[in-house]
């Protein structure tokens, strides 16, 4: 994407004036706002972003078309590449990945080793951590967690004070809701 297509596009769908409110740095190549925090601005490649009160930390990788806005923090060795978003207050930290078109939002973490791709959405106070996987076009969000080896898949939805955990897998059209605990 040149510079003239993202400016047109961020103009476009955020009203931001790329010019005057962000950077595109040097090593990495991606683009920091200047109200951003950035600790190691050569880990933000490709065309993605850091904007907002945003904070990117520690060894984190931000690459591709990935954008990081509101007050999100990505940490640790997190890596957030391809489409993904994360928004909000969402983290995302410790060695977790988020990729594809996967959206974190609300307040919602994602850590240890989980990973979220393909058009995942996680939101509220969702926790992914362990090694779980949420993929697809699943959803989780208010409470739940995910965690252990748990995958969460296809249009899946765990929501609610939900727990799905050890080597649980929901798929398909699962709802997993209210105090629902998924184990196996």
């Amino acid at each position: 994407m040149t510079f003239k297509q993202l400016e047109s596009k961020l103009q476009t769908q955020l009203g931001m004036n790329l010019v005057k409110s962000a950077w595109r740095q040097a090593s990495g190549g991606g683009w920091i706002q200047n109200s951003a925090l950035v600790e190691n601005e050569g880990n933000i490649k490709g065309d993605s972003i850091v904007m907002d009160k945003a904070r990117v930390m520690g060894n984190a990788v931000i690459s591709g078309n990935a954008r990081i806005s509101d007050s999100a923090t990505v940490a640790g060795n997190a890596r957030v590449s391809e489409n993904a978003e994360i928004e909000g207050f969402a983290h995302v930290y410790e060695n977790a990945t988020v990729y594809g078109d996967a959206t974190v939002y609300g307040k919602a973490h994602v850590r240890g080793y989980a990973q979220v791709y393909k058009r995942a959405i996680i939101t509220g106070n969702a926790e992914i951590f362990g090694e779980a996987m949420v993929f697809g076009d699943a959803q989780v969000s208010r409470a739940a967690q995910v965690y252990g080896d748990a995958t969460v898949s296809g249009k899946a939805n765990v929501h609610g004070n939900a727990h799905v955990f050890g080597k649980a897998q929901v798929a398909g059209n699962d709802v997993i809701s209210g105090d629902m605990k998924v184990s196996k």
